[in-house]
């Protein structure tokens, strides 16, 4: 208790136990810390005026503890109370930095799982665990053909990516984060030891330096290196365990992006076996194709077709387009299944009801009737400037035939689908195109496709043949743009099922050569 004069008036025992020397009538500026005495000056008021209802506590340390004082009035004395708060400013503290580190872990979450790419979650890696947890830090992932590759983000935060034919065994603890054992602890690193590749510039000499690992899904993703500069304090155990926790997490986001990698590599491998071939011209038959998938993301689906050229001159080509029950992935398997087969039959081609027959035993003996397909064959052989098919439906809508003055004929084919039933049979027809008319194959992707004024109305047969009347001595590429421009726009932005078209076209005379050598030329009649 001091008056306002600044004399200590009255001093219990734990006063007197951390202050010996604020006994009554002593100076409470040559007993007590200055930040208390410096307090009681500011708070003492005027004799007329009253200590306010609310005064703030001030704080200040007292050896090694840390206390805070309020004061309360009592006549012209002063109650300075003081209360040790060391521990409480501690904890304070303590979830103050927790809270940091949780809000650093979940935004460091965020960024590195916003991309499935390796080079970023590795770049951002080092970029953030050199702002936030050392000076300078190496993320070093396993050798690919016995090179490291590692990205080194320094003070000045730019990431340098290199791959270095580098010893982890130089490097105390690396050898065994890299196979993803328990870290050592920072204290048992001699930062002396560290080879020249780990120090770069900006980084005079190393202080104290942590080895991590960086956990993967089942394999260890890589490594992580803190760095920090000798005039800096060496890490704390706790910040070791942070350092793991940011490490857990980077790790899972990178094993992530290898995996996705990996898996896209091998997608993109099987996908390009999967992918319909190129439209080309047979043998001086003009041949064009169109083909969307029911799937935006999609690259493949249910529909596929095929073009096989003759194994030796003056025999037929083949054409085969198909529509597997299904969409997507699933049904993507399936058709290179049947891709596959129809490859293997190529031999016996001239037989359709044949390789029908082969092809629905395939199928057949899979076990799954759910899983059946449709298809047409069209044998090719030009005669002339005439050209003869022998089409056979399976099961498939027959082809259309556009004649030069715009009439529209169905071929007089039919059969049964393949896969589902044991036997099959089909008929076969014979359709001549003269130059310049077209055979158009399609599948019910065209047909079915759902849209109109109201969205409910199926494309159908008959408007597909009105279409097309229109397109009389049309060439076949503009002939199955327009068939695909017309499904899609009666869609519109609603499902449709997959869609593909093929278009064979008899050559349209001789071919004369554009003038002055530009352009593609023209045909004669």
């Amino acid at each position: 208790m001091v008056d306002t004069a600044g004399v200590i008036v009255q001093a219990n025992d734990a006063a007197l136990r951390l202050l010996p020397g604020a006994v009554p009538g002593a100076a409470l500026v040559d007993s007590a810390p200055a930040w208390l005495s410096r307090a009681h000056t500011a708070t003492t008021p005027l004799p007329d005026v009253a200590l306010p209802e609310t005064v703030l506590p001030v704080r200040g340390s007292i050896g090694a503890a840390t206390f805070e004082a309020r004061p309360v009035r009592d006549g012209d004395v002063i109650a300075w109370w003081l209360a040790d708060t060391t521990d409480l400013d501690r904890a304070t503290q303590a979830l103050h930095l927790e809270r940091e580190r949780t809000s650093f872990l979940d935004k460091a979450s965020s960024e590195l799982l916003s991309s499935l790419n390796l080079d970023r979650c590795l770049e951002v890696t080092a970029r953030l665990a050199a702002r936030h947890l050392a000076d300078a830090a190496l993320v070093i992932l396993p050798p690919y053909r016995r090179r490291h590759p590692i990205a080194y983000c320094g003070p000045d935060g730019v990431v340098v990516r290199e791959e270095l034919a580098v010893d982890p065994e130089a490097v105390p603890g690396l050898a065994e984060a890299l196979q993803g054992y328990p870290p050592l602890p920072s204290r048992w690193i001699d930062p002396a030891a560290a080879p020249g590749w780990l120090a770069r510039d900006g980084l005079d000499e190393i202080g104290s330096m942590v080895v991590t690992a960086l956990p993967g899904h089942g394999v260890p993703a890589g490594a992580l290196v803190l760095l920090r500069g000798s005039g800096q304090a060496s890490f704390s155990d706790g910040e070791e365990v942070f350092a793991r926790l940011f490490a857990a997490r980077a790790g899972a986001a990178m094993s992530a992006a290898r995996l996705y990698a990996e898996q896209a590599g091998i997608t993109e491998t099987l996908m390009r076996e999967l992918l319909p071939p190129r439209a080309r011209s047979l043998h001086g038959v003009e041949v064009a194709a169109r083909y969307r998938p029911s799937e935006h993301t999609a690259r493949v689906g249910g529909d596929f077709y095929d073009l096989h050229p003759p194994a030796e001159p003056g025999q037929e080509s083949l054409v085969v387009l198909g529509d597997v029950a299904g969409k997507g992935l699933e049904a993507a398997v399936l058709t290179g299944k049947i891709r596959h087969t129809l490859q293997a039959l190529l031999p016996m081609a001239g037989d359709h009801q044949r390789v029908l027959e082969l092809l629905n035993g395939v199928l057949i003996k899979g076990g799954d009737r759910s899983r059946f397909v449709t298809l047409v064959l069209a044998s090719i052989q030009r005669a002339g400037n005439r050209v003869l098919l022998r089409v056979t439906s399976a099961g498939h809508a027959p082809p259309l035939v556009v004649r030069g003055d715009g009439r529209v004929d169905v071929a007089s084919t039919k059969g049964t689908l393949i896969g589902m039933l044991e036997r099959v049979t089909s008929v076969t027809d014979t359709v001549v195109l003269e130059p310049g008319e077209t055979c158009l194959l399609y599948t019910d992707g065209i047909t079915e496709a759902m849209g109109g004024p109201l969205g409910d109305e199926m494309f159908g047969d008959e408007r597909l043949q009105e279409e097309l009347r229109q397109c009389g001595g049309m060439p076949p590429e503009a002939i199955t743009e327009r068939v695909e421009m017309l499904s899609s726009q009666w869609v519109g932005g609603g499902d449709h099922d997959d869609m593909a078209v093929i278009a064979i076209t008899a050559p349209r005379g001789a071919h004369l050569s554009a003038v002055g050598g530009q352009g593609r030329g023209r045909f004669t009649a």
